[in-house]
């Protein structure tokens, strides 16, 4: 059964567009970036800091029941999260909470007052200073940093400099992509955001190995043909397979958004924006940079 039968689509005949389009989204991309930076964007706990508190209560505690007795007393942007084995809360609260003396009090004064017939026990309260937030956010970017580089040697090795830079090109407009998305949507910059980021650069670049493996193979069967009809050929050769992974994928990580809760809504949000992204860089990112690279090789050499 096949989903696509065979196509015939000049894709690389958009990379012009296809190449604006991407440049505007790695301009809003950087853009974010340099609000992370700066720590003026829309930081979480884990970057900004603030106050970290888990209960654990005698009954179990509604979630959406917690989040309005929290809300009334002040903490309407508060992160809550169920944790299991036990009716155990976890509370984090960042440091624009307007809140009167420690926060951590004002929490479970929050709770005695609205869940009064529910006792509970703070099993922890941790404070997250701006130290710890700031270094965070310094690492964040070395991890990223670092796993470009590690990308553009893998590739290069694996298949050739000029894929090299096409997968790292991809990659880095996917990292860009997320980073834009969520600038523009002014949604919270978490570690589970880190996570999806770096979660998608991986899915992006198998996606592209993908490709790469049947340009690399077309090459050698039509050595006479173009390298810009090799690379359309074989991208209409693996597209039924792109788009069959991509479904399967955005499937399942849909279930996530719409059934997996408030805590990890962003982060399966941040997984269904980045298969769409992986795709459409694997096609109109990195095959056309290595078009792009292997003309200019020609042309030098002549």
């Amino acid at each position: 059964m096949q989903i696509i039968g065979k196509t015939n689509f000049d894709f690389m005949g958009k990379k012009k567009i296809t190449f604006v389009i991407s440049a505007i989204v790695a301009l809003l991309g950087l853009l974010g970036i340099g609000q992370i930076a700066m720590g003026t964007a829309n930081m979480g706990i884990d970057f900004s800091g603030g106050t970290a508190v888990q209960l654990n209560f005698s009954q179990p505690v509604p979630i959406d029941q917690a989040r309005q007795a929290l809300a009334k007393h002040g903490f309407r942007d508060a992160n809550l999260q169920e944790i299991t084995g036990g009716n155990k809360l976890l509370v984090k609260v960042g440091k624009a909470t307007h809140v009167q003396g420690p926060v951590a009090d004002a929490i479970q004064d929050a709770f005695h007052k609205e869940l009064a017939g529910n006792r509970f026990v703070v099993e922890s309260s941790t404070e997250i200073g701006p130290a710890i937030g700031d270094k965070l956010r310094r690492d964040t970017l070395v991890a990223i940093a670092v796993s470009m580089v590690g990308i553009l040697i893998y590739i290069a090795w694996r298949f050739d400099f000029a894929f090299g830079m096409g997968a790292l090109a991809a990659t880095l407009h996917d990292v860009l992509a997320m980073f834009a998305i969520f600038f523009v949507m002014q949604k919270e910059i978490n570690l589970l955001f880190i996570t999806a980021v770096l979660t998608i650069a991986g899915y992006s670049l198998t996606d592209t190995v993908v490709v790469f493996d049947r340009i690399r193979e077309n090459l050698h069967k039509n050595v006479k043909d173009s390298l810009t009809a090799i690379c359309n050929f074989s991208i209409n050769e693996v597209l039924s397979r792109t788009i069959i992974t991509a479904l399967t994928t955005f499937l399942a990580t849909a279930a996530l958004f719409f059934f997996g809760g408030d805590v990890i809504h962003d982060f399966a949000f941040a997984l269904l924006m980045g298969i769409i992204v992986g795709v459409y860089s694997s096609v109109f990112v990195a095959s056309p940079i290595v078009v792009l690279w292997g003309e200019r090789n020609k042309e030098t050499k002549a």
